[in-house]
């Protein structure tokens, strides 16, 4: 077979009904695209930007959030819900009408019962019960809404983050952060409206998803922040870019990304047109705003902050300060709670490294009257099991009963919700699901929770799915 004949050959066997579709339909592809494009180009493209302040549903308490985030879950057994029959307990198995039909994530159910380590007593006008560990948090005990009785449908980090984050346990869906800046917007043009530091052994077990957009736009996504050095990676300008550089750079292609915007209405781009421009704000905004050492002697003391470190004492300050600022929502990630073993020196040094900072944080709030509409939220994913595991010092998951507390924002103040039984293994009074404690915090923002959603594969999808009540009790 001669070179003539081969390439008659070869050309025979790409003309195929698999190549007719896939080269020719191209022009097919480009008549409907054309036809598509001449529908949506006489409709009002999106908004330019995305993050302009909004309307609730109706006016809420809550204007702003801060959530501290305690990942690896903190023990409710040692810090809020105490129970003196536990202690008589130690050491005995539990009665096996207790963990019937009860799946746990890494200890044999038919463990032992481990009693609390450390005491409790009653603070404030509130009475509220408060472990030794939090000497500083006892001190605004009246400040406080605790809830006991939460309950989730995660054993492990990553799906119980994710649940507490988004409403789901599925990767890919709106964090409550993300919400939050969708319904409202932001004040401040010149910052992100939503803003995530992390601090402790590492990141969030869930990941970027804790404070991911999902399916709405990207620009409602958490945006991370160090809290020390640049407090974006990439702020400053590389060398010989100027600031006039730079402005001709972004004026072009701003210019560029608005025509396409106004052909095809592509909220992504008005999201692209956003980024850009915000990140040329926050260069002259940023900076000033992270320098803690502008703020006085007396306040650093009170939040245990030194300049330059990057600790969760430190972030604690800044979020008041990006609160301050205008930014709608805060996230502090400390991850440093899954104490397996090691219980009693673990929550020693944590609770040495949060309590003081927390408490800082809702006095300084209060005392510059922020506490009333700013919505300060603390809490892990999950509780910590009455059984011991790992020897003698340390507790495995638990999603059955655990506890959070709330100041400011909305929440009724020096109150405590809910009972659990008498090992602190199950909810006996006011649960309080995830799902419905998504619910309460959107009504404080000023939202009917089945009523902010977006439409996504052919759903009306929102941050309590299909669930959620309102828990009327924690509001004031």
């Amino acid at each position: 077979m001669n070179l003539r004949q081969e390439l008659q050959a070869e050309y025979a066997r790409y003309r195929t009904r698999r190549w007719f579709f896939k080269d020719c339909g191209v022009g097919l592809a480009s008549i409907a695209a054309a036809d598509l494009m001449s529908r949506t180009a006489g409709a009002a493209p999106a908004p330019t930007n995305p993050l302009a302040i909004k309307k609730p549903h109706y006016t809420g308490k809550a204007k702003r959030v801060i959530y501290l985030f305690m990942g690896g879950a903190p023990s409710h057994l040692e810090l809020f819900d105490n129970k003196p029959e536990l202690s008589k307990w130690d050491g005995k198995l539990p009665p096996p009408d207790l963990l019937k039909g009860y799946r746990a994530a890494f200890i044999n159910p038919n463990s032992k019962l481990l009693g609390p380590k450390f005491k409790f007593a009653r603070h404030g006008q509130s009475g509220a019960e408060l472990s030794e560990l939090l000497p500083h948090l006892s001190g605004i005990a009246d400040d406080l809404t605790i809830v006991r009785s939460m309950k989730t449908d995660a054993f492990n980090h990553a799906p119980g983050q994710i649940l507490m984050s988004t409403g789901s346990q599925i990767f890919g869906r709106p964090s409550f952060g993300a919400w939050t800046l969708y319904g409202l917007g932001t004040e401040n043009q010149d910052l992100p409206g939503y803003v995530v530091m992390q601090s402790g052994q590492k990141g969030p077990s869930g990941g970027m998803s804790n404070f991911g957009c999902g399916f709405l736009p990207t620009v409602y996504q958490g945006v991370p922040f160090r809290s020390s050095g640049e407090p974006v990676l990439y702020l400053s300008n590389p060398e010989g870019v100027s600031d006039a550089t730079q402005r001709d750079t972004l004026d072009v292609l701003k210019q560029l990304n608005e025509e396409r915007l106004g052909v095809v209405g592509d909220p992504e781009i008005a999201s692209r047109i956003n980024s850009f421009e915000l990140a040329y704000r926050m260069q002259q905004t940023a900076p000033e705003l992270m320098d803690i050492s502008q703020e006085p002697k007396h306040i650093l003391d009170m939040y245990g902050a030194k300049p330059g470190e990057a600790s969760f004492a430190n972030n604690c300050l800044l979020a008041r300060r990006l609160i301050e600022s205008g930014v709608r929502f805060v996230q502090l990630f400390h991850e440093a709670w899954d104490h397996h073993g090691g219980l009693v020196n673990g929550l020693k040094q944590q609770c040495g490294l949060t309590d003081k900072p927390c408490a800082a944080l809702v006095r300084d709030l209060k005392q510059r009257g922020l506490l009333e509409d700013t919505l300060v939220i603390w809490g892990g994913e999950f509780g910590r099991t009455p059984m011991v595991q790992g020897g003698s010092d340390g507790r495995d998951h638990h999603p059955n009963c655990f506890s959070m507390w709330f100041a400011g924002g909305g929440m009724k103040p020096g109150i405590t919700l809910g009972q659990s039984d008498e090992f602190g293994f199950n909810v006996t009074e006011d649960p309080v699901h995830v799902h419905d404690l998504h619910a309460t915090l959107l009504h404080l923002l000023g939202f009917e929770h089945t009523k902010l959603n977006q439409r996504f594969q052919g759903l009306d999808m929102r941050l309590t799915g299909v669930a959620g009540e309102l828990v009327p009790k924690i509001l004031a």
